[in-house]
């Protein structure tokens, strides 16, 4: 028997999972699923659930149903690699023989004081609820603040915005504009909504300290209700913990095949892998493809490819709200409805299976 275990139910580890169980799969091949919920929850629109424009229940994609798949559910908390072996938080272990890791991401603290204590966050399905109570139940003309302008931070404030007309919502970013990778068209744009909406706009920030109720903005107190964290990125600590080589932000360095070179019979995929572009569902999805195709080789002592297609992007498409949006398609720059509605399609695919 060859066990599969795929860690993490998220973009990456549920595209691996339907690409393998495909018909040709050998009857010698077991494949486990790990994940902490029973669902795929959809991340990217977890900024929708905190906000309170979306039910949880909007943001669930099933697992496949299929005999030749067991769904394991806890919480994991180390990886042995040298063991194979899985350690979860009840002290239960899980071998495998491929290990395929799709952990995700955290949030990234950057040292700063106070930060992870007191602050809300929309990483996790679990931490978004928390962050939906918190911000919900600040009184008529409270003060919520969005720390991190990037498209988390503005798909965040925009969103709270439609669902809490009587707040007062200000977004702490340390770039000159808010979205700063991106054109400056859509930089423009997006800024232009937000006055437009009276969202407050503090550039060039440098938050060095949180304490409750407080933001310290290059030293200078800045008081507030609620403070939503959206200010970057790291690989999950299990996997910074992992003793093989990373990047700075704790992913995986990997080879042409997407395995640790150390341990050839694991592969990463999604946030916890080093790769040439800015982390996303859609290019943990396209790395997962590339991943499943591997693996099957390796599952039927087929050779490998010789070498794997580039990895190709369609674009990136953000909301302003539920009517108006922006994207990036090659290097067409799209603003106002038609990106919110290419957006919701897209979603709508998804949750449908069908691409």
């Amino acid at each position: 028997m060859k066990r599969v275990v795929i860690l993490g139910g998220g973009y990456g580890g549920l595209r691996i999972t339907e690409r393998i169980l495909s018909p040709d799969l050998p009857d010698d091949v077991f494949v486990t699923l790990v994940d902490r919920m029973p669902f795929h929850g959809l991340k990217t629109e977890y900024y929708a659930l905190a906000a309170g424009t979306e039910p949880e229940s909007a943001i669930r994609v099933a697992f496949p149903n299929d005999p030749r798949l067991d769904i394991k559910y806890g919480e994991v908390t180390g990886i042995k690699l040298d063991k194979q072996l899985i350690v979860f938080a009840n002290g239960d272990v899980l071998p495998y023989d491929w290990l395929v890791i799709a952990l995700g991401c955290e949030d990234r603290y950057h040292n700063i004081p106070g930060a992870d204590e007191y602050t809300h966050s929309i990483q996790t399905l679990e931490a978004t609820r928390r962050t939906y109570a918190a911000v919900n139940n600040v009184k008529p003309y409270g003060q919520v603040t969005i720390v991190g302008g990037g498209l988390s931070g503005v798909e965040m404030a925009s969103e709270l915005r439609e669902s809490r007309p009587d707040l007062n919502i200000r977004i702490l970013d340390r770039g000159e504009s808010i979205l700063s990778p991106f054109p400056r068209k859509l930089q423009h744009y997006a800024s232009q909504w937000f006055i437009e909406h009276d969202v407050e706009l503090v550039s060039l920030a440098q938050v060095n300290r949180v304490e409750p109720g407080i933001v310290h903005n290059h030293d200078q107190e800045i008081t507030t209700d609620v403070i939503v964290w959206t200010a970057g990125i790291q690989a999950n600590r299990i996997v910074r913990d992992l003793p093989v080589e990373q990047d700075n932000s704790g992913r995986v360095m990997l080879n042409q095949y997407h395995q640790i070179p150390s341990h050839p019979n694991v592969f990463v995929v999604g946030d916890c892998a080093s790769l040439p572009f800015a982390p996303s569902a859609q290019l943990a999805e396209a790395q997962g493809d590339q991943i499943a195709v591997v693996l099957k080789a390796g599952l039927t002592g087929a050779d490998y490819p010789a070498a794997l297609p580039k990895i190709k992007l369609k674009g990136v498409l953000g909301s302003l709200g539920k009517k108006e949006g922006f994207g990036v398609m090659g290097k067409v720059s799209l603003v106002g409805q038609m990106p919110r509605v290419m957006k919701s399609g897209v979603l709508w695919m998804y949750k449908k299976h069908l691409g």
